[in-house]
């Protein structure tokens, strides 16, 4: 408990981020409709995002061996403020992208000194309660972000303002905490060939989880203007479908942990396509039917990150770990890249179904290569414990290997 507590500074900095960066997406795509983007300038911006994103995970574990936590930390913190303050200073959409590769890199980047903090001072016994009140300060950050979008006004230097502030809070409660910052070590290498070497399911499944989850994060609020829902109902959506992602996740774990992971992440993806199958079918039934299909497709499509990522460091040894989480990190992000350019694209040719079309496509795939791969390749005879991992970075190749070596402990 005490433990926890000192933890506090951390999980605040946490809250405030979630509240500031989680608000950016959606409110740009109202803020784009509102100044007359089109629909492809708006999946521009999240593209953008996931872009920045990348560059973040990537650079974050050098800027920390360069200059330590806090101030790594502090960098990230001010390109995020910046990229949020200049939105209502130019007003062009692909301004507005370049300012969303700031905010990508913030998220990134502090996210990453974050859980890297976490992990360095966290031990084995109390690890699980760590982590576990992370993802619940994670997750309800990011659920109290979709509630404010009811209340910011679109295309309002008032509306980034305010998230920009909230941005700037978040340095506050780490650089002032008397928890003294990690050592830095070495710095892990981007090897994508690793990940694709030692699971191309897992490669696939992680490609399609950036493909759902960028489409619904990024051109979701498009999806629900083009379906008739307000604002404020859009966040509900956007809300529903992190709560859903968020509850399935024990569930998964559960399943993910005692039946072969293929099956699981196959069964997870045939889940999807009926969850879109149902989101394509219910616009009609009023709202109350389109949050209860945004929280079934949250559930059916939050675990599959988590279930490639046990399932491909089943196969990984204990020194490839950080390496192979990169590596899963790189293919996520091509995936969300790519997403939020190709659906809003396509709602506008084909409507707002077009979106929930193309990610079936995505999981339908996904299950036709992991039947091939079954077919290939007999499973794992070893088993790493299912781990929910509420975003991305380097760093959660740590939590596999420190597991790995508390297993080995017990052994003895």
């Amino acid at each position: 408990m005490r433990l926890l507590v000192s933890f506090a500074a951390l999980f605040i900095s946490v809250l405030l981020l979630q509240f500031s960066t989680s608000g950016v997406g959606p409110l740009d795509v109202l803020s784009g409709t509102v100044l007359g983007f089109t629909n492809g300038q708006i999946g521009l911006l999240g593209s953008a995002h996931f872009f920045g994103f990348f560059i973040g995970c990537w650079w974050a574990p050098r800027l920390m061996g360069g200059v330590g936590h806090s101030r790594a930390f502090a960098v990230f913190t001010a390109m995020g403020a910046i990229g949020l303050l200049a939105h209502m200073v130019v007003i062009n959409p692909y301004a507005w992208a370049a300012m969303r590769v700031a905010t990508g890199l913030c998220i990134a980047g502090c996210f990453t000194v974050i859980e890297a903090w976490l992990q360095a001072k966290a031990t084995n016994e109390n690890r699980g309660r760590t982590m576990g009140v992370y993802r619940m300060v994670d997750t309800g950050g990011q659920l109290v972000a979709q509630f404010m979008i009811g209340f910011l006004a679109p295309a309002s230097y008032v509306s980034y303002n305010l998230l920009a502030m909230l941005c700037c809070a978040a340095l506050l409660p780490l650089t002032l905490t008397r928890l003294k910052q990690p050592e830095s070590h070495g710095t892990p290498r981007l090897r994508p060939r690793l990940a694709w070497r030692l699971s191309p399911l897992a490669v696939g499944g992680v490609v399609v989880s950036g493909v759902s989850g960028a489409s619904l994060r990024m051109t979701g609020p498009l999806y629900g203007t083009e379906v008739g829902l307000a604002a404020n109902e859009i966040g509900l959506f956007l809300a529903a479908f992190v709560l859903g992602g968020a509850l399935a996740q024990w569930p998964a774990g559960l399943l993910a942990d005692r039946f072969d992971r293929r099956w699981v992440l196959i069964g997870f993806s045939g889940a999807s396509i009926l969850s879109c199958a149902v989101t394509i079918a219910v616009p009609g039934l009023g709202e109350a039917g389109i949050f209860s299909a945004a929280f079934l497709f949250g559930a059916t499509t939050f675990p599959i990150y988590s279930i490639s990522a046990a399932h491909a460091h089943d196969w990984a040894e204990d020194h490839q770990r950080i390496e192979l989480s990169a590596a899963l990190m790189f293919f996520f992000a091509c995936g969300a890249i790519v997403a939020p350019l190709a659906t809003s694209g396509l709602i506008t040719a084909f409507g707002p179904a077009a979106l929930f079309y193309f990610i079936s496509l995505a999981h339908l795939a996904l299950i036709l290569f992991g039947l091939v791969r079954m077919r290939r390749r007999a499973s794992s005879g070893t088993i790493q414990p299912y781990i929910w991992i509420p975003r991305t970075s380097f760093l959660v190749g740590r939590i596999f290997r420190r597991g790995t070596d508390a297993d080995r402990k017990d052994d003895d």
